[in-house]
């Protein structure tokens, strides 16, 4: 299980997160991280992997814990290179929730990232629909997670028939571009019709951030 912050032990490094939404990474520095969601198909991870690695650059995956059941190679093939968080079990409105079922999503989806990947999650839940509030942040930080959200979405999951391009996706990661920003991604789309087009358009994000002075940095770096 994730290490809980009770009886007055002190969390680590994750506890000076607690108590508010992480949307960019504390720094002056011309960085940004790359994160991406894991909730539906699998179809892009493998393109992702392959383009992060050819560049050398790191990003985290947020892994829903059906998602991890369901794709357990493509599970263990991000946690093998690149660092992992909780993004619940089902993907629910945590508005609707109650505490004990919130705490079921968050430690069922522990649970089934630990199981699919053997390996340790990061203490980091991102909220699905980045629903968030502050019983519900409290409630994780007890459960031992931060919070982290992002400074901005690309929309790459909205696909074509949302009216979304390669370039669109582009436009947004620049138009968002300031010291300590996160972006969100997604590797798969909903409808299963093939890779998100965050997938098609990651070396042009990459070599775009690059090109303003930007250099993409592990998201893990707010544990250090």
């Amino acid at each position: 299980m994730a290490p809980r912050s009770v009886g007055g032990a002190d969390p680590g490094p994750v506890g000076r997160l607690y108590g508010s939404e992480v949307r960019r990474i504390p720094t002056s520095s011309r960085s940004v991280a790359l994160t991406f969601n894991a909730a539906w198909d699998e179809t892009g991870v493998e393109t992702a992997l392959t383009v992060l690695r050819g560049r050398n650059v790191p990003a985290t995956f947020f892994l829903t814990g059906r998602f991890a059941e369901r794709h357990p190679g493509a599970a263990r093939s991000m946690a093998a290179e690149h660092g992992i968080g909780n993004h619940s079990y089902s993907h629910p409105q945590f508005a609707d929730l109650t505490r004990p079922e919130a705490e079921q999503e968050i430690m069922g989806a522990d649970r089934a990232i630990r199981r699919a990947t053997g390996a340790v999650p990061l203490p980091l839940f991102r909220f699905p629909y980045s629903a968030t509030t502050p019983e519900g942040i409290a409630q994780a930080n007890e459960l031992g997670f931060a919070d982290i959200e992002f400074t901005t979405d690309t929309n790459g999951y909205l696909g074509t028939a949302g009216g979304m391009t390669v370039q669109k996706v582009v436009d947004r990661v620049v138009d968002a571009l300031t010291p300590g920003a996160i972006v969100q991604m997604h590797v798969g789309t909903a409808q299963g019709h093939g890779p998100a087009l965050d997938v098609q358009a990651l070396p042009r994000i990459i070599d775009t951030i690059h090109a303003h002075g930007y250099r993409i940095i592990d998201l893990r770096t707010v544990l250090e």
